[in-house]
């Protein structure tokens, strides 16, 4: 991942970074390595998510038809 510092704005250039970080799942992945989660947890997480996921995508279809 590269960042760039344009006129010595360090700040933007670390929202810039958390952005990118947060899109590509860094955080979550941190978080969810802090503890141990037994395979059928991270199964029923992953399902819950799913159903956010698809909840989502169908009111997101329903506002632009």
């Amino acid at each position: 991942m590269k960042i760039e510092v344009r006129n010595g704005n360090v700040e933007k250039a670390l929202r810039v970074m958390k952005k990118k970080m947060k899109k590509e799942g860094v955080f979550q992945e941190i978080k969810d390595r802090q503890y141990f989660q037994k395979p059928s947890e991270k199964k029923r997480l992953a399902k819950k998510q799913r159903l956010v996921n698809i909840k989502k995508a169908e009111r997101l279809r329903r506002n632009f038809l």
